[in-house]
C-alpha cells in the first residue's frame, strides 16, 4: 500500500540526524516534527525568526502570537530564542541548517524543484524556499507521486517556474524513496506493496534500479 501523509512524514524523520538543525517546509513537511526518533536532539528553525519550535499546542494552550512560517500557531520550548526574520535568513543563507525537507509541485530527475508558484494562480509570495534550497546542506522532497488529475509530478524537465536547479537530494513520495542523479531517478526503497511497474506507469523521469 502507498505511504498516507503520516507515513510519509515518519519515513522522512528517518533522514533527521541527532543534533541537526532543521526547517521544516509547509504542508505534509510540517508533521515530521510528529517523528522525531526519540532520544534524538533536534532544534526545528523557522524563517519567521524562531529557533527551537515546539509542538503544535493543545487548545488550552494556544497563543496567537506563537506561529511558524506557515502561520500555524506552535509552542516553544525552554531553550526557544526569537530573533528578527533577516537574522533567521542570515542562518540560512550562510549555510548553518543542516536539513530542509520541503513540498513540492514538481521534481526532476535531475533534482530540479518547482514548488513556490502555479501561473495564472494567486500567490501570496515565494516565501522562504529559494534561499532554503540554496542555503541549507541537505534537501529532502516529501509530495505525492501524482497530481490531483493523476498526472507525473517526478518529470524529465519541470514545466513549472522552478524554486532551484540541482538542488535536490532526495524524494520520498507515497510510492517510495529517489534519488535524482544525472541519469534519472535511482530507486531507494518502494512503500510496501508498491511494485515498479506501478512507480514507472506514475512517472514520467527515467527510473533506475541498481
Amino acid at each position: 500500500m502507498p505511504w498516507d501523509r503520516n507515513q510519509l512524514a515518519e519515513r522522512a524523520a528517518q533522514e533527521l540526524e541527532d543534533g541537526f538543525y532543521v526547517n521544516l517546509g509547509i504542508g505534509i513537511p510540517t508533521l515530521v516534527s510528529n517523528y522525531i526518533p526519540e532520544g534524538y536532539d533536534i532544534t526545528l528553525q523557522s524563517e519567521n525568526g524562531m529557533l527551537g519550535m515546539g509542538p503544535f499546542p493543545l487548545e488550552n494552550e494556544i497563543d496567537a502570537d506563537l506561529i511558524n512560517a506557515g502561520k500555524q500557531t506552535i509552542t516553544e520550548l525552554r531553550r526557544t530564542s526569537y530573533f528578527s526574520s533577516s537574522n533567521s535568513f542570515a542562518m540560512i543563507r550562510g549555510g548553518h541548517i543542516n536539513l530542509s525537507i520541503l513540498g513540492a509541485m514538481e521534481v526532476s530527475q535531475d533534482g530540479d524543484l518547482a514548488n513556490w508558484m502555479i501561473p495564472g494562480k494567486l500567490v501570496k509570495g515565494m516565501g522562504g524556499a529559494m534561499d532554503l534550497v540554496a542555503g541549507v546542506q541537505r534537501i529532502v522532497v516529501i509530495m505525492e507521486h501524482t497530481n490531483k488529475k493523476g498526472e507525473p509530478k517526478l518529470l524529465k524537465k519541470c514545466t513549472l517556474p522552478l524554486t532551484g536547479t540541482g538542488v535536490v537530494d532526495r524524494i520520498i513520495t507515497n510510492l517510495g524513496v529517489f534519488d535524482p542523479t544525472h541519469n534519472g531517478l535511482k530507486v531507494v526503497e518502494l512503500a510496501p506493496e508498491v511494485d515498479l511497474n506501478e512507480v514507472k506507469d506514475k512517472t514520467e523521469a527515467t527510473i533506475l534500479i541498481e
